[in-house]
């Protein structure tokens, strides 16, 4: 298990392309396993209406489903909370800080 040094500076890389955790569900784990919604829903025990939810990012990731589909795709909680993380911030600082004052790093 690695761990992850945190620092008041820690970013991710900006050249990578803003995702959020529904679309890395779909894209990178329910597509390449030909996973439909019912199926991750059965296997990892969150409520299909759920799953319909965060695929479409209408619901955050939270801890408890966070859990579940670490458990069941091989992954962490912390990957999904996360990337939850960096989709929350990213979307709040487009919506609150004008574009001439955003640092480029």
């Amino acid at each position: 298990m690695e761990l992850i040094q945190l620092s008041p500076r820690m970013d991710v890389d900006p050249s990578l392309r803003l995702r959020s955790p529904g679309e890395v569900l779909l894209l990178d784990y329910m597509l390449p396993a030909t996973l439909n919604l019912s199926q991750l829903a059965r296997r990892t025990g969150i409520r299909m209406p759920h799953v319909r939810e965060l695929l479409t990012d209408n619901r955050p990731m939270s801890p408890r489903h966070a859990i579940r589909l670490a458990t069941v795709l091989d992954t962490s909680p912390l990957y999904w909370l996360l990337l939850q993380a960096r989709y929350d911030l990213a979307r709040e600082q487009q919506r609150t800080i004008p574009a001439c004052y955003r640092s480029s790093g």
